[in-house]
């Protein structure tokens, strides 16, 4: 009875109180955090398998060898070793590690939260358009991530074929969990930067002609900024990762004219049959009202005796 009760007062234009909100949003916080507690909790068990997917293609690149003889083959016969500093360093590494690898498997569940609760409060267009967004950003930051995974090994080797010879490098393992943290991130928001200027453009901030015409700006843009994240001897690596930054670019600057394109075509045609035409609010001057004549009679009224009955007419 009482759920029904609770179905029977909602606003069919989903609209709350501001108590029923706080406790949504109560809610669907704790639902969230509930799902990374338990992916923490289960990816506890395999923290180690998580440094080593992500630490081997390191240390394969710049690894010290079991021999000497494997050593001497390297160019300049210097390696580096991942080294763990402390007597709780392997505990609180082993929770820091949980606790990303928790909050990254379980975003679908609390991404799913967070548009619970906005989703009702968004128009139908609105909802189109940012399903859209998540949906095309979503595989772009994995895409930047994926780089920068690829590109880590190569600019390891660039920075410790920087060393003096004959001298081993020692690597904390919980520093360079943070560089590779760091660097997905910054790759991965690198490759959100398409969508960003599509946005723009959605909103009218940012038209596909300016744009465009920015091409040589942007393209020496990400080039510094691939040259200064890849800092490696090739420029094979450097291109790798400006090259899809280059083709997102070209890709969101074409849809922008395409989508101009089609606003000028809407605009030309002008409203259609279920939009309402714009208003003329121009204030224009009013004739001077005619004066009554002293000639002309007003309307006749009607005898205050007449039309009455017991005293009252028909108004009263």
């Amino acid at each position: 009875m009482l759920k029904s009760a609770r179905k029977q007062e909602t606003d069919p234009e989903g609209r709350m109180p501001l108590v029923e909100h706080l406790r949504e949003l109560r809610n669907r916080l704790a639902k969230g955090l509930l799902a990374v507690v338990v992916v923490t909790i289960a990816a506890a068990f395999f923290y180690r398998d998580i440094i080593e997917f992500f630490t081997n293609p390191i240390l394969q690149a710049v690894g010290c060898e079991s021999s000497f003889a494997e050593l001497a083959k390297r160019r300049d016969g210097t390696c580096a070793r991942i080294v763990l500093n402390g007597l709780l360093t392997p505990f609180t590494l082993a929770l820091k590690v949980s606790l990303m690898a928790g909050v990254a498997f379980s975003s679908p569940v609390w991404l799913y939260q967070l548009w619970a609760f906005v989703a009702p409060g968004l128009h139908k267009k609105e909802k189109k358009y940012s399903l859209s967004f998540v949906a095309a950003g979503f595989p772009l930051f994995l895409g930047g991530g994926f780089f920068a995974y690829k590109t880590l090994p190569t600019m390891a080797a660039a920075m410790i074929s920087l060393s003096p010879a004959d001298l081993d490098n020692q690597l904390p393992l919980d520093d360079l969990l943070d560089l590779i943290t760091r660097m997905v991130v910054v790759f991965g928001l690198s490759f959100e930067m398409p969508l960003l200027l599509v946005l723009l453009n959605l909103g009218g901030v940012l038209s596909g002609r300016r744009m465009l015409g920015w091409w040589r700006g942007m393209i020496l843009g990400i080039t510094v900024f691939a040259a200064v994240a890849t800092p490696s001897t090739e420029p094979i690596s450097m291109l790798a990762l400006a090259a899809p930054i280059w083709v997102l670019y070209f890709a969101a600057a074409v849809f922008a004219l395409v989508n101009d394109r089609r606003k000028a075509r809407i605009e030309a045609a002008g409203p259609g049959d279920d939009e309402a035409s714009e208003l003329d609010l121009t204030p224009e001057a009013i004739d001077e009202i005619e004066p009554v004549s002293s000639g002309r009679s007003l309307p006749a009224q009607a005898s205050p005796d007449r039309d009455r009955v017991n005293g009252y007419d028909d108004i009263t």
